[in-house]
């Protein structure tokens, strides 16, 4: 989303500049948009930089970012600032105290977490003129947390890019049934899930082949060790794939029959579950308020209690026994999914709030 945020900026008719942290794979992807890139200290709001033993550096860093923050903008001098996560809590107020226009991002919303924490993390968009939010949860979680953003808020549904030709799903499921989980290897994402769905499948004689495709944040390798074993220890009628991290993930779900999602905590909205529609195939996901937005509607979707590994088993049986159905409303599903999130869409409604001309 963030690359489609410049884009939607450049196209407003903006002149971009974007501070990044460090040098990395962003910064020829936003240079090749027609944005200038500058590198400068920063203050990036970690978990562990909350716990007593990350003071120091949450001390250092915010001071740090917060003056390098106020010399950018006093070079630039920038009409409007926009803030794409509540991770750079220093931003907004050096912005406003710079007199530009702020407008701030939320892609994040945890109800689960305790509401002080939350009220912390939202704080600072107190200093910004509109928060836009990825979803309406998104924008419960923020008036739950910092009442007045509520009225400066407004929700726009993320742009999600879609194959212009997906491939059809197949006319019968023969052999296994082809499962593709896409995101972030960790416990609370679920992916270990799908191995306890996948040996009751076998257990009641589906064959099942499970794709992974994503990688560990650094620090949680033992996950997948954990993940790796479990894998080894399923019945041999049971195939998976370890595909690690592939932004060019098409391909893995035109290889698939379907796509699941199945978190066990918040998630703010669903951009894999949308692309499983985007890629006409049949989605199971988390009914969890954030994912029930998503694809709640979707008819080919399927949502199922959170943690619960005989209902993911049981929701995936029954896409196998109602596939020529689910493969007819593929199609639908698709046409949905495109009016609700054309990127291009998505880009405008970005310029017009950074603009201030946005409903």
């Amino acid at each position: 989303m963030f690359l489609e945020s410049i884009a939607g900026l450049r196209e407003a008719g903006f002149d971009v500049v974007v501070a990044l942290p460090a040098r990395g794979p962003l910064v020829p992807a936003v240079q090749a948009i027609g944005a200038r890139v500058v590198l400068l200290p920063m203050l990036v709001l970690r978990k562990a930089l909350l716990r007593p033993s990350g003071w120091a550096a949450l001390a250092r860093d915010g001071v740090r970012g917060f003056v390098a923050a106020r010399r950018l903008l006093r070079k630039v001098r920038p009409a409007v600032v926009y803030v794409s996560t509540i991770t750079l809590p220093h931003w907004p107020i050096a912005a406003r105290l710079a007199g530009a226009r702020v407008v701030a991002h939320v892609h994040e919303a945890e109800g689960s977490v305790n509401r002080w924490v939350n009220t912390a993390a939202y704080l600072p968009l107190a200093a910004a003129h509109t928060v836009i939010v990825n979803s309406r949860y998104s924008r419960a979680i923020l008036g739950a947390s910092v009442p007045p953003l509520l009225q400066r808020s407004t929700v726009i549904h993320n742009g999600v890019e879609s194959p212009r030709d997906p491939e059809p799903p197949r006319a019968e499921l023969t052999g296994p049934t082809r499962i593709c989980y896409v995101g972030r290897l960790s416990p609370r994402k679920g992916p270990d899930l799908v191995l306890d769905a996948a040996r009751l499948l076998a257990r009641d004689g589906t064959p099942v082949r499970v794709t992974l495709l994503g990688s560990v944040f650094p620090g949680n390798e033992w996950y997948e060790r954990e993940l790796r074993d479990a894998a080894a220890a399923l019945p041999e009628e049971i195939e998976v794939r370890f595909a690690g991290f592939d932004p060019h993930i098409w391909p893995h779900l035109a290889d698939s029959d379907v796509v699941v999602v199945p978190s066990r905590l918040d998630e703010s909205f669903g951009n894999t579950a949308v692309e499983g529609v985007l890629a006409l195939r049949p989605v199971i996901a988390s009914d969890i308020a954030g994912l029930r937005e998503a694809v709640g509607t979707y008819p080919t979707a399927h949502l199922v209690a959170p943690g619960d590994a005989a209902a993911l088993a049981e929701a995936l049986a029954r896409v196998r026994g109602d596939w020529a159905v689910l493969r007819e409303r593929a199609a639908d599903g698709r046409a949905r999914a495109l009016a609700r999130h054309a990127p291009e869409q998505y880009r405008r409604a970005i310029g017009r709030a950074a603009a201030g001309t946005h409903d």
